[in-house]
């Protein structure tokens, strides 16, 4: 269609008219981008300490282009389903209303979180050069998007879904839908019922628990055949983590550490060490535990001073580690240590495949070398947080991944993308999981003489809780995609890490309110969900860290 002819609510539809508006808005992210990029370059390069003086600046821009890449995924999917001829109303609307929102917020102010918001105007951009962005098409879907009735047509779908669907077609596969119920079938008769309890008694998931995952093939999914794994793709991982975080995070992060050692030992591992640690890996046989981050140094991984020194045939590791998830009953360590002592950054870090035996609450670690004690915590339980403290902790020689020193920081590097896709899912399971809390108890609770889901206000947080499920998980399985195909992913994994734990604390956050004084009661499962919720903005990469990650990929143009 000429420009004389623009696209309007009555001319075209829901998903033309965002296809239409977006040249506008990905030129507005170029001219975003080119500003800040004035703010941070000296001398032609981008300067570590401009970009930290204008930190809010490139982070906003990182929250921009995420924005800019969830309404392309937003065109995607409805071209996706409209193929497939899956294509409704519900599905429509879920796109309209998130269109909406994400472009009123471009121009009005994105939240970075409840209270920073950041504008054009903070990344440098004149209020003439947004104005000619928002064109007819824009304007167009911010007006029909912000109508209650487009609104009540997903509030409606909700009233008729069955406690197992979500709001709206997925947007994947038949085989991946498939894959899916079968998690979900699993989540709710294993998980679902005992998940409260445990995370109110701080217990352990029962080891019968993790026996039933690794005969579903959970700790193996991304693993190759030939090493016993199913040789599946990460899209697969996605259905996987997302599903069993809708039950419990807890659960749902089980996996991870099976998936980020065999990560580690396919990209750096020995063809000994694969053919070793793989199909144990693969089996559930034994269960990983990653040790990396230290008391002193967060995320800056490459300041870390743990240190491994050689004697005879093998490695004694002796430092202090910190927010180790599920060690006690590891039986290896992918420990990341400093093997050069003469280094001060990342270059002198190697990785080791540390074995230790399993141990309990009473004997957490019953091996010389190693001690530590458990860090209690909000939420995320179910597998417990420890520090660490190894005093010539001793590691076989054999065990050095890829048997070369000074390799560790740049195998941990090739994790990174499936690590934040995975904790992305994650984040979309617990996002769902308070939509359907949320959900059930505003048409079970009545004030008034009616439901709670009667009231525009609770029925509008509602509508936007699916809508924003809906695009975190498309922009979730949208990079899982591109590193299925080989594709470098950093960017579009970060972004989708970075908003799907927004979204995830939001969604927590209003079902909690939906529930009123109830939800801040320890009984209740919105609770959990709500400490659940918070730690998704902080590991694998704390919400600030990801949007500098993702402003350097941007300014650098690399």
């Amino acid at each position: 269609m000429s420009a004389a002819a623009p696209l309007t609510a009555s001319t075209a539809t829901v998903r033309d008219r965002l296809a239409e508006a977006l040249p506008a808005i990905e030129d507005l992210l170029v001219a975003a981008t080119d500003a800040v990029r004035a703010k941070v370059l000296v001398g032609g390069k981008l300067s570590a300490e401009a970009l930290e003086r204008e930190q809010r600046a490139a982070h906003g821009l990182a929250w921009f282009a995420t924005y800019v890449e969830s309404l392309r995924q937003l065109v995607s999917y409805a071209d996706r389903l409209g193929e497939a001829g899956r294509y409704g109303p519900v599905e429509e609307a879920l796109v309209e209303i998130g269109a909406a929102e994400y472009l009123a917020q471009i121009f009005g102010g994105i939240p970075m979180n409840q209270g920073e918001i950041v504008r054009l105007a903070d990344l440098g951009v004149d209020a003439r050069t947004a104005e000619r962005a928002r064109g007819a098409a824009a304007a167009s879907l911010i007006e029909s998007g912000s109508r209650p009735a487009v609104r009540r047509v997903v509030v409606d779908a909700m009233r008729r879904k069955t406690a197992a669907e979500i709001v709206g077609d997925s947007g994947l596969d038949e085989t991946m839908e498939a894959f899916r119920a079968e998690m979900r079938r699993f989540a709710e008769e294993e998980v679902l019922p005992h998940a409260h309890e445990w995370h109110l008694a701080n217990a352990y998931i029962p080891l019968e628990v993790i026996d039933k995952l690794a005969a579903l093939g959970v700790f193996g999914l991304t693993i190759p055949e030939e090493f016993g794994g199913l040789g599946l793709g990460k899209e697969s991982m996605c259905v996987v983590s997302e599903e069993l975080s809708r039950a419990y995070i807890g659960v749902g992060s089980l996996g991870t550490r099976s998936e980020i050692a065999a990560e580690l030992i396919l990209c750096g591992g020995t063809d000994a060490q694969k053919a070793e640690w793989l199909p144990k890996i693969a089996s559930g046989e034994v269960l990983p535990t990653a040790v990396f981050t230290e008391p002193n140094t967060g995320s800056d991984l490459g300041s870390l001073r743990t240190r491994a020194v050689k004697d005879g045939d093998v490695w004694k590791i002796t430092g202090n580690k910190t927010w180790i998830t599920h060690p006690v009953r590891a039986d290896v360590m992918t420990v990341l240590a400093r093997t050069e002592p003469d280094t001060t950054d990342y270059r002198g870090l190697s990785m080791f495949l540390a074995p230790k035996p399993r141990g309990s609450d009473e004997v957490p670690f019953p091996a010389e070398g190693i001690s530590g004690g458990e860090i209690e915590v909000l939420g995320y339980r179910g597998m417990k947080e420890y520090e660490i403290a190894f005093d010539g902790f001793a590691v076989p020689a054999a065990n050095l991944l890829g048997g070369v020193t000074g390799q560790g920081f740049k195998q941990l590097m090739q994790t990174f993308e499936s690590a934040r896709i995975q904790t992305a899912a994650r984040a979309v399971g617990v996002a769902q999981s308070a939509l359907d809390v949320g959900l059930a108890y505003a048409q079970e609770r009545v004030q008034f003489g009616k439901p709670l889901i009667e009231f525009p206000r609770v029925a509008d947080k509602l509508a936007m809780m699916a809508v924003e499920v809906n695009i975190a998980r498309q922009l979730t399985y949208f990079s899982a995609r591109q590193k299925d195909h080989d594709k470098r992913c950093d960017l579009e994994a970060g972004m989708a890490k970075l908003l799907g734990a927004r979204v995830a604390w939001a969604a927590a956050d209003n079902a909690l309110q939906i529930h009123g004084g109830n939800g801040f009661a320890l009984e209740y499962t919105v609770s959990r969900i709500l400490c659940d919720a918070r730690i998704l903005n902080i590991f694998e990469g704390a919400a600030e860290i990801q949007a500098q990650v993702i402003a350097r990929r941007l300014l650098d143009g690399r």
